[in-house]
C-alpha cells in the first residue's frame, strides 16, 4: 500500500505537483489558505484537512510548496506545526524556495522528534510543474532522499541530491542567480531585435537552439512578445528568492553584480504594480523605456 501524502499549499506549481502525485495511486491529504484552490483535486479524490496539525498527524510524507520563509517557518515550527504535529518516522519535504539556514533548523528540530527532512526547492515554471518536468534539488540526509525518490519522479525530472541539510537551498539559490542576470539579457535581446527592424518570433527561431539557448529565451520569449504576463512564477516571490541570494551571498563575501541588478529592475518593476504578474513582465521595463526615448 503507498504512503499517505499530505499536501500543503495549492498555488500556480503545488496544484499540479499534488495532482500527479493523486494521479500516481497516492491516498492524498490536502490543505492550504484558501479552500477554493483544492476544489479539484478534491473532485478527484483528494480529502481536505481543516489545520495543518490535523494533515500532519495523518500523513507519511508531508510536502510544502507556500510562499515566503516566514510561511515556512509558521507551518513548520509553530506549536501547531508540521514538525509538533507529525508522528515519529514521518518524512517532511520542503519544496519552497527558501532560506538554507531555516532548512537546516527545520532539519534539526525534526531530528530531535525522529522525523526525517529535506529540502527539495523546485525549477521549471507552471510548466514543469505541470508537465512533471521539474528540476528538484535535494538536501537532507542521503537515506530519505532515497525513500522519497520515487514520488520525486512523480513531478520532476532532474532530481539530483545535493548534499546534507540546507543544499537543496544553496542549489536554487544558484539556479536563481543564473536566471536573474539570464532575464536581463532576454529583454535587451527582444529589445534589440524589435528596434533592428526584425521580426522577434523570427529571431528566436534561430537564437533559442544555439549558444545563447536558455528555457527563459525559449519559453519566457514568447509570452513576452504576446504580451501574456500571467505568472508562471510571480515577480514578488522571484524578489524575494533573489534577496535570499543576496544575503547569503554577502555572507559569504561574493560579488554579484548582474545579481544586483536583476533584484533592483524587478523591485522597480514591482513598485509600477507588477509584483503579481510573471518574471517575463520584465520586458515592460524596456517597452516604457522606448516609449519615453
Amino acid at each position: 500500500m503507498k504512503q499517505t501524502i499530505g499536501f500543503i499549499g495549492l498555488g500556480v506549481m503545488g496544484k499540479s505537483m499534488a495532482k500527479h502525485v493523486l494521479e500516481a495511486g497516492y491516498p492524498l491529504k490536502v490543505y492550504t489558505r484558501t479552500k477554493e484552490k483544492a476544489e479539484e483535486l478534491l473532485s478527484l479524490g483528494a480529502e481536505w484537512k481543516s489545520t495543518v496539525a490535523e494533515l500532519s498527524n495523518e500523513s507519511d510524507i508531508i510536502i510544502t510548496m507556500i510562499g515566503y520563509p516566514q510561511d515556512v517557518e509558521d507551518v513548520y515550527l509553530d506549536e501547531a506545526g508540521i514538525i509538533s504535529s507529525s508522528r515519529p518516522g514521518t518524512y517532511v519535504i520542503d519544496m519552497t524556495t527558501s532560506q538554507p539556514s531555516l532548512a537546516k533548523r527545520i532539519y534539526e528540530q525534526a531530528k530531535q522528534k525522529n522525523i526525517y527532512a529535506l529540502d527539495a526547492p523546485v525549477s521549471g515554471g507552471d510548466i514543469g510543474a505541470r508537465e512533471a518536468r521539474l528540476a528538484i534539488m535535494v538536501g537532507g540526509d542521503r537515506e530519505a532522499f532515497d525513500y522519497c525518490y520515487p514520488l520525486f519522479e512523480k513531478m520532476g525530472q532532474n532530481i539530483v541530491y545535493q548534499g546534507e541539510a540546507g543544499s537543496g537551498q544553496h542549489t536554487k539559490m544558484c539556479n536563481q542567480i543564473a536566471i536573474a542576470s539570464g532575464m536581463i539579457g532576454v529583454c535587451e535581446a527582444i529589445s534589440y531585435a524589435q528596434k533592428s527592424g526584425l521580426d522577434p518570433s523570427n529571431v528566436l527561431k534561430s537564437i533559442t537552439t544555439g549558444a545563447a539557448g536558455s528555457w527563459s529565451l525559449s519559453n519566457l520569449a514568447p509570452r513576452m512578445l504576446e504580451g501574456d504576463y500571467e505568472p508562471g512564477f510571480f515577480v514578488k516571490h522571484f524578489i524575494k528568492d533573489m534577496g535570499i541570494a543576496l544575503d547569503e551571498s554577502n555572507e559569504m563575501d561574493l560579488f554579484t553584480p548582474g545579481l544586483k541588478l536583476a533584484h533592483e529592475l524587478y523591485e522597480k518593476l514591482a513598485e509600477e504594480g507588477n509584483e503579481n504578474k510573471g518574471t517575463q513582465a520584465l520586458v515592460k521595463l524596456w517597452d516604457k523605456a522606448e516609449v519615453n526615448n
